[in-house]
């Protein structure tokens, strides 16, 4: 059935605050409704603890609508301490009444009639990383809840998911199908699902049964081939495919799609493979499984095997997402790959980047890629902070700052014209892990892994516990998990971008006509004063509605 809107369990953290997940308790946000022409309702989040608040209003109403932040709730000898220090305040600097707060301005031009591309979705990774973690939450309604959260109409909405084809450096070690026997060209050990698969598609499985998504979309990427089919023979390091398996690997691909078909799980895309450079120029800062290409190789290994056997297949319709990397290798890519093969680039449906080095490679990068690869799907299909060398590398708990820098890219990425975001991993542990060489990050929800029960006892004692009992109990929504909400949420497969111009920069937009024909804007003040957004709407008319510093708001009206 459906759950009810619930509101979440705040509490603070070292950069901030997270909403607790247990499993007896977990946020939820029912989608809210307008009923009349002049309606609207907004949901708001706040750096100061707001988490999907809602309220509501009318257009042409003359009077300013204000989203009030969020206030903890001081204790009477803490408010009692503030009265006495402003009372010794006031009498030493009799001067210095209370400064008004700063509040800016700003207008916000809608134009329905404007329209651009149309949004595929939204979704995360399911990596092995998730697959560890889920199992050790021993109780069902703990997974629902993560599941849920992403996916549901009372979650984030999600649509999309990414998974791996075989390992990645998000699992607990290195492997592939049919490792053994090796240089086994027909793949005999290809005909059934790995034991780790086993696991994770009856886990798949279930989050699309308890959280009720819709034609869940799932894309496919493979890291690497088993060694055998590598020039090197190892997962790492400067290693290619063997031009003696180009059609065994193309083959790979088919068999898995038809493996995940028959275990009760579509396959709606593949791509030709995870970040290619870094088995040719990156091998040595990777150290996590890879398979190098250059584009010309692909554009031979694409052309003459992998698009011939995907399209002469029963799942003609797949489809194929080229790149799978960095921006800055995206134009050259595709450029080298059509000198190779003139018409290779027939066989792509679209353009998956990941979005790791763009503050430095800009949005030229992007443009460029559309000489080539214009009118095809482009999305991100790779996400997350602390990758770099100068950023924390595991989880800032609470971090709006990180949250803030997710709302930027993807505000840059829809306006121009990208039409899907798949984050990395759904969750991952305190360390940002697990990962099999250390290659932490951070993530939108957190699991606790260290039970609080033991909070006396001597670190010997609590690593034995927490072996014996390998169970956790619960897990934290960090700020980023609700800025991605703020534009997934209410944006569904199907809508259409329209034009929304700001008069300054004080705000960062973006606008939406959904499929039911009603308007989504998501609302970015990320300056440290209030804002008076005046909104003019060509159909609905004029509202002012007065946000807090550091926030973001979704509106929705007919």
């Amino acid at each position: 059935g459906q759950t009810k809107t619930v509101p979440c369990k705040l509490k603070d953290a070292k950069y901030g605050k997270v909403c607790v997940c247990t499993a007896d308790y977990c946020d939820y946000l029912e989608n809210p409704t307008v009923s009349k022409d002049n309606e609207f309702a907004l949901i708001s989040s706040t750096k100061q603890g707001l988490r999907f608040a809602v309220s509501s209003g009318q257009f042409g109403n003359k009077d300013k609508y204000t989203i009030k932040d969020f206030e903890a709730a001081a204790s009477q000898t803490e408010a009692a301490n503030e009265t006495i220090i402003e009372r010794l305040l006031q009498q030493a600097f009799p001067q210095t009444d209370k400064a008004q707060s700063i509040t800016r301005a700003v207008t916000l031009n809608v134009n329905r009639s404007q329209q651009f591309h149309k949004i595929l979705g939204f979704g995360a990774s399911f990596t092995g990383a998730v697959s560890y973690l889920l199992e050790n939450y021993k109780e069902q309604a703990l997974q629902d809840h993560l599941h849920k959260s992403y996916y549901a109409a009372e979650g984030l909405g999600f649509n999309l998911l990414r998974t791996s084809i075989g390992g990645c450096d998000f699992d607990l070690s290195a492997w592939a199908y049919n490792e053994l026997p090796e240089n086994d060209t027909k793949l005999t050990a290809m005909d059934k699902l790995d034991a780790r698969d086993v696991i994770r598609v009856a886990q798949m499985k279930h989050l699309i049964e308890v959280s009720g998504v819709k034609q869940l979309k799932i894309k496919g990427a493979a890291w690497s081939s088993p060694k055998w089919m590598k020039t090197n023979n190892r997962w790492t390091g400067f290693g290619r495919l063997k031009r003696d398996y180009y059609q065994t690997w193309a083959d790979y691909h088919l068999k898995w799609v038809d493996l995940m078909e028959q275990n009760g799980l579509p396959i709606w895309a593949i791509s030709t493979g995870n970040e290619p450079m870094n088995g040719i120029l990156f091998m040595f800062f990777v150290r996590f499984m890879s398979l190098g290409w250059t584009p010309w190789r692909q554009a031979v290994w694409l052309n003459d095997n992998l698009g011939p056997t995907i399209r002469n297949s029963k799942y003609k319709d797949l489809v194929i997402f080229g790149n799978d990397d960095q921006r800055y290798t995206s134009p050259y890519w595709f450029k080298i790959m059509k000198y190779a093969r003139p018409n290779v680039l027939d066989y792509l449906d679209g353009v998956a980047l990941h979005w790791y080095w763009d503050e430095i490679f800009g949005n030229s990068f992007v443009d460029k890629t559309n000489d080539y690869m214009a009118d095809k799907l482009l999305i991100i299909s790779e996400s997350c902070i602390g990758d770099k060398p100068w950023q924390q590398a595991k989880p800032m708990m609470g971090s709006w700052e990180r949250a803030e820098k997710m709302a930027r890219s993807f505000l840059a990425h829809f306006n121009r014209g990208f039409h899907g975001w798949i984050d990395w991993n759904m969750i991952l542990d305190e360390l940002g892990g697990p990962n099999y060489v250390d290659n932490t990050v951070d993530a939108p929800v957190i699991a606790n892994t260290t039970s609080k029960l033991l909070t006396n006892i001597n670190v010997i004692c609590l690593a034995i516990f927490t072996f014996i009992t390998t169970a956790y109990t619960e897990f934290y929504k960090q700020p980023m998990f609700y800025i991605m909400g703020h534009f997934s949420k209410l944006v569904p497969e199907g809508s259409v971008r329209i034009e929304a111009v700001a008069s300054n920069i004080n705000l960062d937009s973006i606008a939406f006509e959904r499929p039911d024909k009603q308007i989504v804007l998501v609302l970015f003040n990320s300056g440290r004063a209030d804002l008076d957004i005046n909104i003019n709407d060509t159909k609905r008319g004029k509202v002012t509605v007065n946000v807090p510093a550091k926030s973001i708001h979704t509106m929705l009206y007919k």
